[in-house]
């Protein structure tokens, strides 16, 4: 991911930047996150941005479910999810328990379901 460059001391003479509330960008600057952080907020988002994968957190709502289930579900293959769900546990969005030969998946935490409730409630505004 490209870093980004902040310049602390930035004002219209050092950057060319002209500035209209030097409050505000103060602030801005304060409240700024790390670069890593910001990279790992990007990355959730990115994965959460792909339609099959937002599909299976959709389908991962009411509770756990198998592989198969949320294949029927969300109407792919097995071996699809199964790659999709890789990439969900990867960034923490979902976990999987293992009953024999069943690995069963379910939302990670509250946080994931947060995310997915708040974009529908913005988008049914």
């Amino acid at each position: 991911m490209a870093k980004r460059k902040i310049q602390p001391d930035c004002t219209a003479e050092t950057c060319g930047v002209r500035v209209i509330h030097l409050d505000r960008v103060a602030r801005a600057k304060r409240e700024a996150i790390p670069d890593k952080v910001l990279d790992r907020l990007t990355l959730t988002f990115k994965i959460m941005g792909d339609s099959t994968r937002l599909a299976i957190i959709l389908a991962l709502r009411g509770g756990e479910m198998c592989v198969c289930d949320i294949a029927a579900t969300i109407g792919i293959s097995e071996s699809a999810v199964s790659h999709q769900l890789r990439r969900l546990r990867e960034l923490n969005l979902v976990r999987s328990r293992r009953d024999g030969q069943v690995l069963y998946y379910t939302l990670d935490d509250q946080h994931v379901l947060d995310l997915v409730s708040i974009g529908l409630k913005h988008i049914n505004e």
